[in-house]
């Protein structure tokens, strides 16, 4: 049965179908002639809800449809951040999430056989085991392939995601609190971690262009602290659609001398790094964008930075214990360490960081060439130097309310989810669409024809 472009089935869920606005009164009804079940917990549900005074006596009569009264817009489950359309389809299905997000649906469908093997998975596997050896061993190596890392560079898979870096950084590569670091600020992330940092070492903070966060900071001999320990940068702002394409190099007496730390969480494995000509010392990223699933953060630390730690930093932080230990101080998480080692054998199976790259290219420009041919009807914050291939935020109807909220339920009932989640920094007027790998170039064509459409029935060009 379709309904406003959304199809419902046997599997669709009874809080969607509850839901669902007036208009799909009849996918309603058919939901509960298919689900003979659906009504019954409704029901229990409703009668949970009542106090012992309340409750009837006799059991009432149930109405022929779930839910007649129309359902307020604002409880669409599109508004309220929700990944779960109910269409039949896989392939109209495509998950823009800033992250957690979809993998390469290759690399789902080679995790999806590893389970449905009789064979014991990862995720069961001792992290001591000689097989979970075997996985940690590939996954590294794998990596610096992809990735081109030096020798004189130490992969580790850790924990605590980004947020962990945050203080993992200043707690190994600042012996004691006076020293210093200088944070270049670009947008969210950067300015969570140098809020985290200012409790373990002395901060500088570069904070050219607050509050918009529109561009990435030209960097200065004058902006580094003197006897800074690290320069810190976030490579791409998922918030604020900001990245740096490549790396800065640093000004003047600072390069080679003062180590570039990198906050690569959602654009690692998307272009290539210059290890040494950027002066990088360490680049950590969080799996959950391009290269896994959320519980495993790789990072890539420089050998000579190791040892340095403040006596403060915890094991489960400390660079040199986890390097020493092979990245399993503690129980590290073996099944996401896996799915890392499975990306990386995708993305040289699919031509490497340069096609990924390609790609990325690519798909933005979908979104940003749509954005620029609507006539004003889609406008994006980022300056167009600085824009984000990773995530792309955009205006609708110049943040019209009740335009943006027929946008984000009509892409939904449509199959595609995520342009809006609930976030900690409360209701951005922007929607985002983000492109990791787990995107293919065909789903972004089809969110810039839907938008192309949208914007046409809408009064844009």
């Amino acid at each position: 049965l379709t309904c406003s472009g959304a199809r419902l089935g046997p599997s669709a869920s009874p809080p969607f179908v509850e839901m669902l606005p007036a208009s799909c009164v009849a996918a309603r009804a058919a939901y509960i002639l298919n689900n003979p079940e659906a009504e019954r917990i409704r029901d229990d549900a409703k009668r949970e809800t009542l106090s012992d005074a309340d409750a009837p006596t006799q059991p009432s009569t149930p109405p022929s449809l779930p839910n007649d009264t129309p359902v307020s817009p604002a409880q669409h489950p599109a508004l309220m951040g929700s990944l779960d359309p109910p269409i039949v389809d896989p392939a109209d299905f495509a998950n823009f999430s800033p992250g957690p997000t979809s993998l390469p649906a290759p690399v789902e469908a080679e995790i999806a056989r590893r389970f449905a093997s009789s064979r014991l998975t990862s995720m069961a596997m001792s992290h001591r085991s000689p097989e979970f050896a075997h996985i940690l061993r590939e996954a590294g190596l794998s990596l610096r392939r992809v990735m081109a890392i030096p020798t004189n560079y130490e992969v580790l898979f850790m924990h605590g995601g980004g947020h962990g870096q945050f203080a993992a950084v200043p707690l190994n590569l600042c012996s004691d609190r006076s020293q210093t670091a200088t944070y270049v600020v670009s947008g969210t992330w950067s300015q969570r971690a140098c809020a985290e940092a200012q409790k373990y070492c002395n901060v500088k903070m570069v904070n050219k262009t607050a509050p918009d966060y529109t561009s990435f900071p030209e960097l200065t001999e004058d902006d580094i602290a003197e006897g800074s320990k690290f320069i810190w940068v976030c490579s791409n702002e998922t918030v604020n659609g900001v990245e740096l394409h490549r790396l800065p190099r640093l000004p003047g007496v600072h390069r080679g001398r003062v180590p570039l730390v990198v906050d690569a969480s959602s654009d690692f494995t998307s272009k290539p790094v210059d290890w040494v000509g950027d002066d990088i010392g360490v680049l950590f990223a969080c799996a959950s964008k391009n290269i896994g699933h959320p519980g495993v953060t790789v990072v890539v630390v420089r050998s000579d930075l190791l040892g340095s730690a403040s006596p403060l930093c915890p094991g489960v932080f400390d660079y040199a214990g986890n390097a020493a230990a092979g990245s399993m101080w503690n129980t590290t998480a073996t099944f996401n360490v896996e799915v890392v080692g499975t990306v990386m054998r995708w993305i040289e199976r699919e031509g490497g960081v340069e096609e990924m790259e390609r790609r990325s290219l690519e798909k933005s420009s979908l979104i940003y060439d749509t954005i620029a041919a609507s006539g004003g009807f889609y406008t994006t914050p980022a300056a167009l130097s600085s824009r984000s291939r990773m995530n792309v935020p955009f205006e609708v109807a110049g943040g019209n309310m009740e335009l943006t909220e027929a946008f984000l339920i009509e892409s939904w009932e449509q199959g595609m989810v995520g342009l809006r989640t609930v976030t900690p920094f409360g209701t951005p007027r922007c929607l985002r669409a983000s492109l990791y790998h787990g995107v293919s170039v065909r789903q972004a064509a089809r969110l810039a024809e839907f938008m192309r459409v949208f914007a046409e029935r809408h009064g844009g060009r």
